[in-house]
């Protein structure tokens, strides 16, 4: 009984004890609530504590965000001994845990049972157990393939994936985490070829994805994963593995034939075109390694257009060097070549390089001249046109190129077509002549400036040709006359065809292939051509207009060729026979080839080049005719020497050296062991811009205008076959002709004063005038205008010689190794427009060449 009542009392004592505490806890609640309440009050009454409450409580919300419940940790097991044991599931527990009011879920560590890792812990039951049943069932194959108990950051890894994507497989997720080594587990393995996935790619296109070897190389070899599944998009495991340019990758699945190397997705590619597309050249490699189709067809045509239309030239090269037929391909769609899809000037000149047909059509009659004009490209354009495409071929509607570009008011790309021989009055199929285009529709700032140089010249008399009067009935009515044309002595617009390249017939009635034309002249013609660099350019451009209105090419209409630096350099090339449009296109791209870097630039490519035009072991004796004279300047001694690199032997003139010498030198090669592109390169080493070749420097700072030196010549080997009897084979100078490269504009020079300097301001106005004076002494020492002008013009009225000199004025100057193409297009036009000028001094020239 005492015990009982003991018990009772204890048992009473302590509910009492539980009540109190119930009580106070109450009671403290109902106070905080309370000063909750007064503190909110006095918050509203406060603005500054009102802020602070909420920046109080945001603070709080971002804490609880932070906190992640999915968070795995390593804790020791025995946190849950007291903690209800609510599911498990293999290794995988779930507890009600007290303390934090919270569900969490562990997964057992048997390598180290004292600790778990724990999964997640949540606050709410039914999400918790969601979870679990879960993370219970995908969490099995892992850790039971696992050789070592998993790692916290795989764990979480897994978990993650999990939650992130629940729809999933297993070998998908095996492969995100890179567990290869799971794939052993025959509940993973069945799900090797599962497409369950957001965009229904397959475990090994996530492989390809992620660029996982050793899992595409499990998948492959030791699941025989298939291949010729495709995504929701179409694609297969090899557009993928081509998207991350992943050689390794692609050949692993290339070890197993499939059809998927060359599927063809639902955005119109194969793997192959989404290397192209991408610029994946690795990936390009191994495809075609795997001997895809480089010619399937695909949204932008084969894999070349699509190289070339996104500018990737190392997969176009790619495909060139193992299937070099598809340089000539034509796209399923327009038909055009892959010259047509270029769209920078490195990719145009790659296509051409390799052989690409540049007058080559499409489907719609258009050349990549057409296209390049269509779209503006005038790189592009420029590329074409200094490989030889032909402007004047007619495209969709009959229209040249140069019908094109006077629609798009485009002026560059009108002067470099017009430059390069286009031909102005080729009417379209509507009748329209480029020039008529331009008088109708030309718009914009470029109108002022194209009308009126149309104007000048006589556009006005730009109509259509007249067509073929139809068969009228008795009843018809007469048709309208054309507008009647003016045949006085204003310009017509034919006349606009010389002014922009000289193709056409400048003199009527003139036959130049009479036969008076074949005797034996009995009197020489002298060309000299002066030096300027890139600006042999314009040497070319008169060049082509004096053989255009002879009728006969350079080569044939002279008996001596002189030049200096690139005068030297094109008079070598002429009497090798090359032709004027060709040595025109040949400039512009050695101008790439040369000018690289910074001066002075490398003389490889210079002699390289010259190897190649004119032969690496070709002698100057092997020129027959006409005669050849190249400048070079002697620079191993002092007063330096001008030396002629000749065709012929040296005449002998019996005249004493111009100095006595106290050194010994080494003799100088003879014409029949002297190598011709040797003498190019000696003539053109330009100081500052090229170094020496041996002794010799550029013929220009003695001779940059070799008229006199090559008169002087003449008159020396004409007295030498006079003193040894060969009197009869003498003939006298019928004509000089002497060609520069254009005169630079006028400007005004502050100061050349050169002074010791006693400020700095004297110091400023030293070196201005120190680099004054020495580019003016420079000029004057190199100067093929003016005063040499004058005392070759002077020398030969003296001997009653016929002299002309061609040289146009430029509005500005243009630099020696100038490589821009727009500023050198400007330059021939301007070139175009004196030979205008000049056209009653070049037919009077011609009648000379093509006399008796």
């Amino acid at each position: 009984m005492s015990e009982e009542r003991g018990g009772e009392v204890t048992q009473r004592g302590t509910e009492e004890i539980e009540e109190k505490k119930n009580t106070k806890r109450n009671r403290g609640g109902k106070m905080k609530a309370e000063s909750s309440t007064m503190r909110n009050s006095h918050y509203k009454g406060c603005p500054e504590m009102n802020l602070f409450g909420r920046l109080v409580n945001t603070l709080s919300g971002v804490t609880n965000l932070l906190s992640n419940p999915y968070r795995v940790r390593e804790i020791p097991l025995s946190e849950y001994s007291s903690c209800l044991q609510v599911k498990q599931d293999g290794r995988v527990i779930m507890y009600q845990n007290n303390s934090s009011r919270s569900w969490d879920c562990v997964l057992v560590n048997p390598h180290t049972p004292q600790n778990a890792f724990r999964l997640f812990q949540l606050s709410s039951e039914s999400e918790a157990v969601q979870r679990f049943l879960e993370l219970s069932q995908k969490l099995r194959p892992f850790y039971e393939c696992s050789r070592e108990a998993l790692k916290v950051d795989t764990l979480q890894q897994l978990t993650d994936c999990f939650r992130n994507h629940p729809n999933w497989s297993l070998a998908h997720v095996a492969v995100e985490t890179g567990l290869q080594n799971s794939f052993k587990h025959n509940d993973i393995v069945r799900s090797v070829n599962s497409t369950e996935s957001e965009d229904g790619c397959t475990p090994l296109h996530l492989a390809c994805r992620k660029g996982d070897v050793a899992c595409a190389r499990e998948l492959v070899e030791g699941c025989q994963a298939r291949q010729d599944i495709a995504d929701r998009h179409g694609e297969t495991v090899f557009h993928y593995a081509a998207r991350q340019n992943n050689p390794q990758i692609i050949e692993i699945l290339a070890m197993n034939p499939s059809v998927g190397v060359n599927h063809l997705s639902q955005s119109g590619e194969t793997p192959l075109h989404v290397a192209c597309r991408l610029g994946k050249e690795g990936a390009a490699q191994a495809l075609l390694r795997c001997r895809v189709k480089h010619d399937a067809s695909g949204r932008h045509g084969y894999p070349i257009h699509t190289a070339m239309k996104y500018v990737q030239k190392g997969c176009a090269e790619v495909i060139l060097d193992v299937a070099r037929s598809q340089v000539q391909a034509e796209d399923p769609h327009y038909g055009g070549t892959p010259l047509h899809w270029a769209k920078s000037a490195e990719m145009a000149r790659l296509v051409i390089e390799h052989g690409c047909n540049m007058n080559a059509t499409s489907k719609t009659g258009d050349t990549a001249l057409h296209i390049m004009v269509k779209r503006a490209r005038f790189e592009c354009s420029m590329v074409l046109l200094t490989h030889g495409a032909d402007p004047d071929v007619k495209g969709q509607g009959g229209n040249t190129p140069l019908h094109l570009a006077m629609k798009q008011d485009h002026l560059e790309l009108i002067k470099a077509l017009i430059v390069f021989g286009a031909d102005v009055e080729i009417p379209n199929d509507f009748g329209e002549t480029p020039g008529l285009i331009a008088a109708r529709t030309s718009k914009g700032t470029n109108r002022k400036v194209l009308l009126s140089l149309l104007y000048s010249i006589g556009a006005e008399h730009c109509y259509p040709p007249t067509p073929e009067p139809p068969q009228l009935s008795p009843s018809s009515p007469p048709a309208r006359p054309p507008p009647p044309r003016n045949n006085s002595n204003n310009i017509g617009f034919k006349d606009f065809v010389y002014i922009a390249t000289a193709l056409g017939p400048m003199v009527t009635g003139f036959d130049s292939m009479d036969s008076t034309n074949d005797r034996l002249r009995i009197q020489d013609c002298l060309l000299c051509l002066d030096g300027g660099g890139i600006k042999g350019l314009v040497l070319i451009q008169m060049l082509i207009a004096i053989e255009k209105m002879a009728g006969r090419p350079i080569r044939e209409l002279f008996d001596w060729v002189s030049g200096t630096s690139t005068g030297g350099i094109l008079a070598l090339a002429i009497v090798h026979g090359k032709s004027m449009d060709y040595l025109r296109c040949l400039y512009f791209r050695m101008k790439d080839e040369v000018f690289k870097g910074s001066r002075p630039y490398e003389s490889g490519p210079l002699e390289e080049f010259l190897k190649r035009e004119f032969g690496e072991h070709t002698k100057m004796t092997d020129i027959r005719k006409p005669k050849v004279m190249v400048t070079g300047t002697l620079s191993d001694r002092h007063p330096a020497e001008l030396h002629l690199f000749r065709s012929y032997d040296a005449p002998n003139t019996g005249r004493e050296p111009p100095y006595t010498s106290v050194a010994s030198f080494k003799p100088l090669t003879k014409p029949a062991e002297q190598l011709v592109w040797r003498a190019a390169r000696s003539s053109g080493a330009a100081p500052t811009y090229f170094r020496p070749i041996g002794r010799f420097l550029d013929g220009g700072l003695l001779a940059n205008n070799p008229t006199l030196d090559a008169m002087t010549e003449i008159h020396g080997y004409n007295k030498d076959l006079k003193q040894k009897g060969q009197g009869d084979e003498v003939k006298k100078l019928g004509v000089v002709v002497s060609l520069g490269t254009g005169k630079p504009p006028q400007v005004q020079v502050n100061s050349v004063d050169i002074f010791r300097p006693s400020n700095p301001w004297e110091l400023a106005k030293t070196v201005f005038g120190a680099r004054e004076l020495g580019k003016m002494v420079v000029d004057c020492c190199t100067e093929s205008d003016g005063r040499a002008v004058d005392i070759a013009r002077a020398w030969c009225e003296m001997v009653n010689v016929p002299y002309f000199r061609f040289s146009p004025q430029f509005s500005t100057e243009v630099m020696l190794d100038e490589v821009s193409d727009a500023i050198l297009v400007n330059m021939l036009w301007e070139t175009q427009m004196y030979i205008y000028q000049q056209r009653d001094a070049i037919q009077q020239l011609v009648q000379h060449l093509l006399g008796p």
